[in-house]
Formats: C-alpha cells, structure tokens, sequence
C-alpha cells in the first residue's frame, strides 16, 4: 500500500449514475486521493442523443461523477449545477444537460477524452479524478426471464434499466472491449477498490466484463469493498443483498472482496448475508448508512463513517477492531 504523506489512501469508485453519486459523496470524506472510473453504456436522454450524433463516449455518468467531487465552495457548487442544468425548450436543446455539451466540446477541440475530463475537473475544483472504464462506447444486452418462463435477449442499458423481471446475464458489445490505460493504471495503484452501489446489472457489473480491467481487479493489491443498495430497482426487482452478491459471483466467480458494507433495515437474514459474504473472502459490516428522512437513499457523513471503520480495521455492529486480510 502506498498512503499519501497525510496518511490518506488511495481509493477507485467503480460504477455510475446515482449510485457512484453516493459513494464518491462519502469517500470524498474519507481521502483525498479519489478516482471514480465510470461504466459507458447510458443510451438514453441527453447521453444517449450525442452519442448517436456525434460518436463520442456517453458524458452524462462522467458529468455526474465530476458534480459529486466539486470543491465545497461557491465556486465549486456554483459550477457544479451550471454542469448539471437542463435546458427546457421546444426544440433540439430540450433535455440537454450543460454539462454534457461541455465534455463533448472540451473532446472535440483537445482530441483527448481524459485530458477534457481533467480540464472539467479544474473547473470544478474537484476532489478526485473522473475516468471512463472503457475506451469506446459500449452497449448492454441481457438475458431476461419472462414470467412464463422463456429468456428474452434485451438491449440497450435505457432497457436493461427497466427490465423488472429477472436478468439472468448481461454482456458488453462490442465483445472484450478495449479498457482505459488509465483506468487499468489506477485500479493497479490502488490501495481500496469499491464497488457499488447503484443499478447492479447497468451500473457495477459493467467494470467486471472489460477484460483488461477485471484483470487489473484481480491481481490488484487493493483491498475491496462492496457497498449495497438500500432497496431494489426495476432491473433487481425481487433481488435482495444475497442475490446482490451471487450477481457479482456470476460475472466475476475469482473475485475476492475484502468487506460488505449494508445498512441494517435492508437485511432481513444477516446470518445468511454473512456467510455469502465469508464465501467470497470479506467480512459483513452492518451500519445504518440511510438517510435519517427514510428515503432509500445513502447519507454521504454516516456511509463515510462506514467506510472509515472498514479502512481503519474495525468491522461488526459493536466496531470491535478486526484484523483484515492481507
């Protein structure tokens, strides 16, 4: 491991959308040497119209990712929802979010897709470094079991998203695509990987089917947590914290984890939970990380806290110290 000279970790956020949102939300607390590297499949909304238009990556999970890591200033949050206002109009600017123009201009005249997100994060003062999982733009298809039994092959992330009854496998296309040398660098570099949450088959599971990546994953130092979700979506629909992890089992059957964050209110058989956890080599953390208004959603303080007690070694409800492995 390699902590920076105030002692803080480096630490890579693998997914996208609202649920990387949350988790750099909370790590953002926790270091101050952060990457999120971000999934690149969105088809729909404003992502989904420039990429068709224009051939270029999906920005809008990189612009949410960029607004989750503005500086905490004026002119952090200031710029923070410039990149995140949507344009209303009756005509072809409807929907699009600014920041999505900006990354897609800042490609267009430095020919480079890091540098451009770079130079958003300058803008931003952001906490962290936003990267793209993968070099190209890539499609999601999935096997969908339908209530009367039959798989139906659905594509397309905007579909996938919503497909409610149960995914049995999703892969990417093209086929092995190409990784972000970046991405694959920081994955290396690493000393915590984390996982989630966020829209499992869409979002989480994507990093694990670029091969490049999945390898760095595997042979990486770093140690890994999972954060999971407080409640279902439409594409996990049935699924509980169990069926979470069997998921990530399915796609990436070599991968060990380190530690299983889950908030308690979302568990109904913790003996079961923990030994799904055990199985695949980390240790189950419960704490409440929800908010406090009962919406399902993370509180970025209490799941920091979480986090913090998982890298400073202290795992179980009462926090009493535990040695992680190796």
């Amino acid at each position: 491991m390699s902590p920076s000279r105030d002692g803080h970790p480096a630490f890579v956020a693998l997914g996208g959308g609202h649920g990387l949102s949350a988790s750099l939300s909370a790590l953002r607390r926790v270091t101050d040497r952060l990457t999120a590297v971000v999934t690149v499949a969105d088809d729909g909304g404003s992502s989904g119209r420039l990429r068709d238009e224009l051939d270029v990556l999906p920005p809008g999970d990189l612009r949410m990712a960029l607004s989750a890591l503005c500086d905490d200033s004026d002119w952090g949050r200031t710029w923070r929802d410039v990149l995140q206002h949507r344009f209303t109009s009756a005509g072809d600017l409807d929907k699009h979010a600014v920041g999505n123009l900006l990354i897609v201009a800042l490609w267009e005249l430095l020919g480079d897709t890091v540098d451009g997100l770079d130079w958003v994060g300058r803008l931003l003062g952001a906490r962290g470094r936003v990267l793209p999982m993968a070099a190209v733009p890539l499609a999601i298809e999935a096997d969908v079991r339908r209530a009367d039994g039959s798989v139906e092959l659905v594509r397309g992330q905007s579909h996938v998203a919503v497909a409610r009854d149960p995914i049995e496998a999703v892969r990417l296309l093209p086929d092995r695509p190409p990784a972000l040398p970046e991405a694959v660098a920081a994955v290396e570099e690493a000393d915590w990987v984390v996982l989630g949450p966020g829209s499992w088959y869409t979002s989480v599971i994507p990093h694990l089917l670029v091969p490049d990546l999945a390898a760095a994953l595997h042979r990486t130092r770093a140690r890994k947590i999972v954060l999971l979700n407080l409640s279902p979506d439409a594409e996990t629909a049935g699924m509980g914290p169990c069926e979470h992890l069997d998921a990530l089992r399915q796609h990436a059957p070599e991968l060990r984890l380190d530690a299983v964050i889950a908030d308690p209110g979302s568990v109904e058989d913790v003996d079961e939970l923990e030994e799904r956890t055990r199985a695949q080599g980390g240790r189950l953390l419960l704490r409440q990380v929800r908010r406090g208004d009962g919406t399902p959603r993370h509180d970025a303080l209490r799941l920091a806290a979480a986090i913090s007690d998982v890298v400073e070694g202290y795992l179980g409800d009462v926090g009493a110290p535990q040695g992680m492995a190796g």
